[in-house]
């Protein structure tokens, strides 16, 4: 006999009795334990026993419906401040009658952090979850588990003599349309504008579709991401925009990175660090050293005219470039500050050197791995790292802040975000900062 095969994450049910309920709810009780590796997200504190458990006691059946039904948003959807997000992203959710950990699982699109928090101590409660930490995995890693445990509900189900179920009706959906190119990209695309499967309008999500044969699928999955709950601009819209409030761009004169240079993409890595890398890897390459970059020069390596930074210019809810070809495009900027034009030109190029095809670079407030790796890029090439440490020293006053802000041409949240992501400050010194939560 072969070994037994580990997975990081898994959904462990060890199949139990219970006396009465609904056929599917009997036959899939389990005492349920989820863990990454050692640890196990489902600890909690049984009072009744007395001890502390890494499995607790309900009936699989409302979860696997729940993830079942949820799977596009949980695959695609990045986090979000809509209402409705939480019902589709917290086991808190799922009901059925049973307490459920308090895990909250968030996609930026490559990597699926699940973020488990303790349960509060209810007098009444004989259970509380207590574990508390964070966990991120490759999204293909996340779909595995999902795969393996929905695919263990459903055998149980079986083996119990239950018929078809509601959730049998949902996963055989999903896995159809996983498996139709034209079925998941209309999927993703509602996941990730925050709508269940058939609620987004079929006109919009047509031509959002329609819209990538020009711009790119992922280009317009990112403008998704940016319009939770409402409806993101067209391809034309973009286009007008761009020719009526856009810069002239010289897409073949923008800085190219070598091979060599850029970081391989690979889950495991992090936006922000993958971003970091590249951002070193075209200093080394442009011989930038660790001096502060000039207008004219940014402006250059983006491809544009070296007065652009100086100019008065319109601004839409999102900086965006957008190429005619490979000789002519436009170049739409967000902020109206000079630190923050200067940051969306730098994440635009940061976006183009990541070798993503299609004509549009979108830089958003959205959370995804591209949102994330361009804000990583653009913080350490404009600011970078260790000339920031040089000068700071052991100094992280909001002065020193500052001082190093004016100096690098960045905000101070630029800095301060720096800062974090390289452990000298504490996440809680961005708390109420949404900009600089997602640059993280």
């Amino acid at each position: 006999m072969g070994e037994a095969v580990s997975y990081p994450l898994e959904f462990d049910a060890e199949w139990e009795f219970l006396q009465s309920g609904p056929p599917e709810e009997k036959a899939c009780f389990a005492a349920l334990g989820i863990r990454h590796g050692a640890t196990w997200m489902t600890e909690a504190d049984d009072r009744l026993a007395k001890r502390i458990r890494t499995s607790v006691y309900v009936s699989t059946y409302p979860l696997a419906q729940w993830l079942a039904w949820n799977w596009w948003r949980l695959r695609w959807e990045p986090e979000s401040g809509a209402p409705a997000w939480a019902l589709a992203h917290r086991l808190s959710s799922v009901g059925g009658g049973y307490v459920w950990p308090n895990i909250t699982i968030a996609s930026d699109g490559e990597r699926v952090a699940l973020t488990v928090k303790p349960t509060r101590a209810e007098p009444s409660a004989s259970l509380r979850y207590i574990a508390d930490l964070s966990v991120a995995v490759g999204a293909a890693e996340f779909e595995a588990a999902l795969d393996r445990f929905l695919g263990q509900v459903q055998a149980q189900l079986r083996a119990e003599g239950v018929a078809e179920t509601n959730f049998d009706r949902i996963w055989n959906a999903v896995r159809e349309e996983r498996a139709d190119p034209d079925a998941a990209l209309w999927r993703r695309f509602e996941a990730m504008l925050g709508f269940d499967p058939d609620e987004a309008d079929p006109s919009l999500i047509e031509r959002m579709v329609a819209d990538t044969a020009v711009l790119g699928k992922e280009a317009v999955a990112e403008i998704a991401a940016e319009h939770a709950g409402g409806e993101p601009p067209s391809r034309q819209h973009l286009i007008d925009l761009a020719g009526q409030i856009g810069f002239d761009a010289h897409p073949a004169d923008a800085v190219r990175l070598s091979t060599a240079g850029k970081p391989r993409r690979t889950e495991a890595l992090p936006a922000w660090r993958r971003g970091a890398e590249m951002a070193k890897a075209l200093r080394v390459q442009e011989k930038l050293g660790s001096d502060p970059i000039p207008n004219a020069r940014l402006s250059a390596m983006c491809g544009l005219s070296s007065s652009v930074l100086g100019q008065d210019g319109g601004s839409f809810r999102f900086a965006f470039a957008l190429d005619r070809d490979r000789t002519s495009g436009a170049v739409v900027l967000r902020s109206k500050y000079e630190t923050g034009r200067r940051f969306d030109l730098a994440r635009l190029l940061g976006d183009r050197l990541s070798g993503d095809a299609g004509t549009l670079f979108p830089a958003t407030a959205a959370y995804t791995y591209r949102q994330k790796l361009q804000r990583a890029f653009a913080a350490e090439l404009l600011c970078p790292f260790e000339a920031l440490e040089e000068m700071l020293g052991e100094d992280r006053s909001a002065a020193a802040v500052e001082n190093a802000a004016q100096r690098f041409g960045v905000s101070e949240l630029t800095v301060r975000t720096l800062l974090v992501n390289h452990g000298r400050l504490g996440r809680e010194d961005l708390i109420g900062d949404t900009e600089a939560m997602q640059a993280a």
